[in-house]
């Protein structure tokens, strides 16, 4: 490709950082992404190699004071943004990237937003006796502190792991835990750092924790419905404009579906319309009108009714004991 940007990587970096912002609520507050996500701003990653070239970033078309940043200061960066804009977040979710990050959360302490970010196994934390990494404080946890708690319905049905949190004393006000989770079947631990103004119980935690797997959702969404990394381009003006397309086509998919389950109910035997089939939907009645539209609906009702199908069949295995 050149010297321009490169179509796949930096297409796959930019999404990634969108990651804190993704699972903005399609409803009440206390109702927060139950109807729907979409992402609502984005940000190239440009390497050191880049920045540090003057002419390579002029012929990719980027602005001339384009300074490195890491994936950290770029979320810190959507973050002010979707803030300054009058727009409320109450939980921020990211993966190990972000957690490790001391300034993103400060930043977001700052502003007064709780939360739940992953570290890695081995991030040093205080408690009332020492400082600790990770791995090691989670060896010290008693087993009547662990909690059987599901992190939110999965494609397969709830998503239940083992739960424990521990109280931090390194320093600063509002109130700082470290959760730890534990795969149920192999017994693979997971991290979290988490704060919050006030204390919130230990459901709400895992609720947060759980929900970023609305990110990876949005991109496996974003790239088979909207072609989020289909562009062909070499130029940062390109990229923005394809990309800013594709969310908008994927957050119109999902402001439809959830309007459509405002206000009429699911009939019985059939899932909730979906992404996936609301865009079948559009393309054969409004793209490419098909004469014989009763036929379609008809498709449309089987294929959710045989998903429901699927799915009362697979939680039923799954609530049975082997």
């Amino acid at each position: 490709m050149g010297r321009g940007i490169h179509p796949g990587r930096h297409a796959a970096i930019a999404a990634q950082v969108v990651a804190h912002l993704v699972g903005v609520p399609l409803g009440p507050p206390e109702q927060a992404g139950q109807r729907g996500h979409a992402a609502v701003d984005r940000e190239l990653y440009i390497p050191r190699s880049w920045t540090s070239d003057p002419d390579r970033c002029c012929a990719a078309g980027l602005r001339e004071e384009t300074r490195f940043a890491t994936k950290p200061e770029l979320a810190a960066r959507m973050v002010t943004r979707f803030l300054d804009a009058g727009h409320r977040a109450t939980w921020v979710a990211g993966d190990e990237v972000y957690g490790g990050d001391p300034k993103l959360r400060t930043a977001l302490e700052v502003r007064g937003i709780s939360y739940v970010l992953a570290v890695a196994c081995s991030h040093g934390v205080t408690t009332g006796a020492r400082k600790f990494r990770a791995d090691s404080l989670a060896k010290k946890v008693p087993k009547r502190a662990w909690q059987k708690l599901s992190a939110g319905a999965g494609a397969k049905g709830h998503r239940f792991y083992d739960w424990a949190v521990i109280d931090l004393t390194d320093g600063g006000s509002g109130s700082r835990q470290r959760l730890i989770r534990r795969n149920r079947s192999t017994g693979e631990l997971a991290y979290y750092r988490r704060y919050s103004p006030e204390p919130v119980p230990l459901t709400t935690l895992v609720r947060v924790a759980g929900s970023r797997w609305r990110v990876e959702e949005f991109f496996q969404s974003g790239k088979g419905l909207a072609a989020l990394d289909q562009h062909q381009v070499r130029r940062y003006a390109s990229w923005s404009r394809w990309v800013t397309l594709a969310m908008l086509a994927h957050a119109f998919l999902a402001v439809v579906r959830a309007d459509e389950h405002a206000r009429s109910p699911t009939p019985d035997g059939l899932i909730p319309l979906t992404c996936n089939e609301i865009q079948r939907l559009f393309i054969t009645l409004v793209v490419r009108p098909d004469a014989d539209v009763a036929h379609r609906l008809s498709w449309s009702d089987w294929r959710r009714r045989h998903q429901a199908r699927s799915r009362t069949s697979h939680c039923r295995r799954r609530s049975v004991p082997a």
